[in-house]
């Protein structure tokens, strides 16, 4: 299995395309083909390590099978998980059923990806004999960075630096990160949005002049974001297992179509759906759930990306993005991979902050997508309707993704069964999630947690509870064009 670039470039195989991250001509690496898995049934009775090796073993060709199998084995325990399930499906009513994708070790949906990185990128490195220490930068809307921080974190041959903005993360998750242990990691927030910290860490990547004092260093560049292959691919796998689960638990026959609606701002989280389909899982619609960051939901229904738009600061903070990276990558295999289009695309964005996909492609992409959005308003909701209806908490993110499900199916009359990506613990959101459920918002962080508890029945994750003992390590701010110092600083 090859691996290209959206936007034209060397050709390179899975481990190279995990060390490298992002490409040198700026786009992303894809494989050139999805692999079919022909004997879907065959994953029904195996467990999801073993659905894991599968699926992975088909993306990453240059690893031995062996060394597939350490990789998985070490990154999805029960211990780490809270079971051997993993990621587990919660049974809503007939038709809806959660993907429970927030037992890891930081309460969100990135460990699933994050707790398997750094081992594919260390046994990555070795098969390029790569000598220097791999430093990953990571830009994080909220999870990504504490979940990357505690991947890496102590990993030989490693440092890790991530980037958040000063005032776009949850306070949990801005304690996750500033309280990190470890000695070969970093933390620095930001002042602006995400993207100007996304915008930072991939002008850092293709800056050739940094990058070569890195190396005299004794340093090289890697990510840990969702444009690296190797935190994409790790997500394909949950989608399938939750397939294999419901046909093995006769909630769906092995032919039927079920539908996935996923919260995103990104777009790696769908994609990664979008990929399980390419895979042979049966799939209706993909159901795109935004927030008041909606570009993502304006541009599946006029086929315009259009950033020039007001930002908010949201209760659902991971999806407050204008750029949503993982896009091209669905781009270029709606282009039919026309890296030259896409290449147009991005330049287009780059220059004037939008552009304009052409109709056939629209087309191809209204068959497979359905986008919609909750404002705050909504969001609260759901959480509260969600629990008085099913007595089931959730997160915010998630409840935007179940005010969306509910928008599809008025809209549609839609009833396939859907899987719903619930992409946080509802403790890591823990203010807004009280203020849903009529609880007193006005103590610290620490006493709504424990009224949550009383109110929802789910026990504290112990990782969350255990930040208020915690010193914070890291106190640095920077602006934009301050952190390539920023990093050399780190380092």
């Amino acid at each position: 299995m090859k691996y290209q670039s959206t936007r034209g470039g060397s050709i390179v195989s899975a481990s190279q395309a995990i060390v490298k991250g992002l490409a040198p001509d700026g786009g992303l690496y894809v494989p050139a083909s999805i692999p079919v898995i022909d004997d879907l049934m065959a994953l029904c009775n195996l467990s999801y390590q073993e659905r894991a090796v599968q699926v992975l073993s088909r993306f990453l060709t240059d690893f031995t099978a062996e060394e597939v199998k350490k990789c998985v084995q070490s990154a999805y325990t029960a211990e780490k998980f809270g079971s051997e399930a993993i990621a587990p499906l919660h049974k809503l009513d007939d038709y809806a059923q959660v993907l429970e994708l927030w037992h890891g070790p930081t309460c969100a949906f990135k460990d699933m990806a994050l707790q398997i990185l750094p081992h594919l990128l260390i046994t990555s490195m070795r098969k390029n004999g790569i000598t220097e220490e791999v430093t990953i930068l990571v830009a994080t809307s909220g999870d990504t960075g504490k979940a990357a921080l505690e991947g890496f974190k102590d990993v030989t041959g490693t440092r890790i630096i991530v980037f958040f903005p000063e005032n776009g993360v949850s306070r949990m998750q801005r304690l996750q990160m500033v309280t990190q242990e470890g000695k070969n990691v970093g933390v620095a927030a930001v002042r602006g949005n995400f993207d100007d910290a996304q915008n930072g860490v991939k002008s850092i990547f293709t800056d050739d002049s940094f990058n070569r004092e890195l190396k005299e260093r004794g340093y090289v560049l890697s990510s840990a974001n969702s444009i690296n292959w190797g935190r994409l691919v790790p997500q394909i796998v949950y989608y399938l297992s939750a397939w294999a689960t419901m046909v093995k638990n006769g909630e769906i026959t092995p032919d039927e179509k079920i539908n996935v609606t996923v919260p995103t701002g990104n777009f790696g989280n769908i994609l990664a759906a979008y990929y399980a389909g390419k895979m042979g899982m049966p799939l209706g619609k993909l159901i795109c759930a935004s927030n008041a960051n909606d570009v993502l939901t304006d541009f599946i229904h006029t086929g315009e990306y259009n950033r020039n738009r007001a930002f908010h600061l949201t209760m659902s903070p991971s999806m407050d993005i204008l750029i949503s990276s993982n896009l091209e990558r669905f781009l270029y295999d709606m282009e039919g991979q026309d890296a030259e289009s896409v290449s147009a695309y991005m330049q287009s964005l780059k220059e004037s902050g939008k552009y304009q996909i052409r109709q056939e492609t629209f087309v191809k992409m209204q068959d497979c997508l359905w986008a919609g959005s909750c404002d705050d308003t909504e969001t609260l909701a759901v959480i509260r309707d969600t629990k008085d209806k099913y007595g089931y908490v959730v997160d915010t993110h998630t409840a935007v993704a179940l005010g969306v499900y509910e928008k599809y199916k008025k809209v549609t009359g839609d009833t396939s069964k859907t899987v719903i990506a619930s992409t946080a613990s509802p403790y890591k959101f823990g203010k807004s999630v009280l203020a849903a459920l009529g609880g007193n918002t006005e103590t610290d962080d620490f006493s709504m947690l424990q009224e949550i508890k009383e109110k929802s029945g789910f026990a504290i994750p112990v990782s969350l509870w255990e930040l208020q003992n915690k010193e914070e390590r890291f106190k640095t701010v920077c602006a934009p064009d301050e952190m390539r110092e920023a990093v050399r600083k780190m380092l």
